[in-house]
């Protein structure tokens, strides 16, 4: 790195002396092509004979500081008057700029920029300008150079050893955090400093990685732990009845041990519920469910399942609602209230009745389904008797939604979060059945539909008065997933 670092310094130092080198013969050569043919000008409108006073008498004028060499010449390029001798060689009269090599008596030959053209009376004019100053400004060039070109080489090479030392020192010191946590301290960090540079964003986003996947790691304990604990239970009660029955003075009886039998299937049923929500959590999760998404009438989806709960909920003494039933009915919760308001946006959700324009996200029917299944069936659950339940379809901040109100015991401000992980039960509603995965199986389905659930109040203020659970979708076509309140 450090003599790549290097390398590039010289190169450009070398690009920056070959620029002036011929930016400088450029210049010079304009200069002298511009000094010519102003004096070639000024020479041609003068008299012949006062001509050729003039090129006779130039070294006691200002003619001999422009103008090097000058001499009249015939057409046949004889001398007549002048220092310049003889015709240079490659010299056209043309008015146009000619390089010839001069030589001297004494001395290297040196360049001259020569300029011929022709006087009224047939002869030649000949006017030359050397480049001797431009050579010596070149040599002076090429010396500094040269003599420079170390010092930049070496001053850049001990710049990118630093630098490179100063980099790698600190990917070392991220090489020796990661070590730490390869050796199991998943509470280190890499050195992440202000995240002024890119390494040090690199490593701030490491850190956040790390910080979710700790966070990942608690919740995984978490629900190991969950899991044994309401496994446990279960499992326990088949042992004791298992026992009792074994123990029991009718140990042989047919009626004991179809009992014994019978509860023991049950309580297995619960295990097995618990492991089932499990795997179908981890499936949706997994996300290979997006391939077959469709689009979805969430008004058609609400109509089935009300058609599928309505007996359930009427067996529970439970009022069910929605496209197929009228207003609420007298002493109800939400026939006191005004159907439920979007708390951010001020819109409603459509109250007893279905919306005309149909609701439309894309998603998977079944999984659906089931997501609006579990929030009836909860929302069921925690409503007593003589209770009701509505299922709404409306808009959301200009999202798709789809809403379940109950009038039920409620989910204090403190749980709305927690009620959304796996075996969450607050200490209110551990009497009721239930293995504490239903909300959370909902968080994922929407999760795989860049969906989220809101939880709120069904009656804003009145937390133990009934609950609002709000599906909302992204907007489908845009990709645009809703914002959360």
């Amino acid at each position: 790195m450090a003599l790549g670092f290097a390398v590039a310094i010289l190169l450009a130092t070398v690009f920056q002396f070959s620029l002036i080198y011929s930016q400088m013969t450029s210049l010079e050569f304009r200069r002298s092509a511009q000094l010519l043919r102003r004096e070639m000008d000024f020479l041609l409108s003068l008299p012949p004979d006062h001509l050729a006073y003039v090129i006779r008498e130039r070294s006691t004028d200002d003619l001999r500081i422009v103008i090097n060499e000058a001499g009249i010449f015939t057409a046949a390029r004889e001398p007549v008057t002048g220092d310049l001798k003889e015709w240079p060689e490659g010299l056209v009269a043309d008015g146009e700029m000619h390089a010839s090599m001069m030589v001297p008596e004494e001395g290297a030959p040196y360049k001259v920029w020569f300029l011929a053209d022709h006087l009224s009376d047939g002869r030649l004019l000949a006017l030359g300008r050397s480049v001797h100053p431009l050579s010596e400004q070149k040599l002076m060039l090429r010396r500094a150079s040269v003599t420079t070109i170390v010092p930049i080489f070496v001053l850049a090479l001990l710049t990118g050893l630093w630098l490179s030392h100063r980099a790698l020192a600190r990917v070392k010191e991220m090489h020796e955090a990661v070590d730490r946590i390869m050796q199991g301290d998943i509470h280190e960090r890499l050195p992440a400093g202000s995240e002024r540079d890119d390494l040090h964003r690199l490593a701030g986003s490491v850190n956040r990685m790390l910080d979710r996947l700790e966070q990942l790691m608690h919740d995984m304990r978490d629900v190991g732990n969950d899991i044994a604990h309401d496994l446990r239970t279960p499992l326990a009660r088949v042992r004791a009845s298992l026992e009792r029955t074994l123990a029991g003075p009718n140990a042989g009886s047919p009626e004991v041990l179809r009992d014994a039998i019978g509860g023991a299937i049950e309580n297995l049923d619960q295990c097995f519920s618990i492991i089932t929500a499990l795997l179908r959590m981890a499936e949706i999760d997994n996300g290979r469910r997006r391939d077959g998404f469709a689009a979805v009438d969430l008004e058609d989806l609400a109509r089935d399942i009300i058609d599928l709960y309505e007996p359930i909920a009427e067996s529970e003494g439970v009022g069910l609602y929605g496209p197929k039933s009228g207003p609420v009915s007298q002493g109800a919760m939400m026939s006191s209230a005004s159907p439920p308001q979007d708390s951010l946006s001020g819109t409603t959700f459509s109250g007893a009745s279905f919306p005309a324009v149909p609701v439309v996200v894309q998603g998977d029917r079944d999984l659906l389904i089931e997501m609006l299944a579990n929030l009836v069936d909860n929302a069921i659950k925690f409503t007593p008797p003589g209770g009701s339940v509505r299922v709404d379809v409306g808009c959301w901040r200009g999202h798709p939604a789809v809403a379940v109100t109950d009038n039920g015991i409620g989910i204090a401000p403190q749980e709305r979060a927690a009620v959304l992980t796996r075996f969450y039960r607050s200490d209110k509603s551990r009497h009721i059945r239930g293995s504490g995965l239903g909300l959370s199986l909902v968080a994922s389905i929407l999760r795989l539909h860049n969906a989220h659930v809101l939880v709120e109040d069904a009656m804003p203020g009145h937390p133990t008065q009934g609950a609002r659970l709000v599906a909302v979708f992204p907007v489908p076509g845009h990709g645009r997933e809703p914002l959360r309140s």
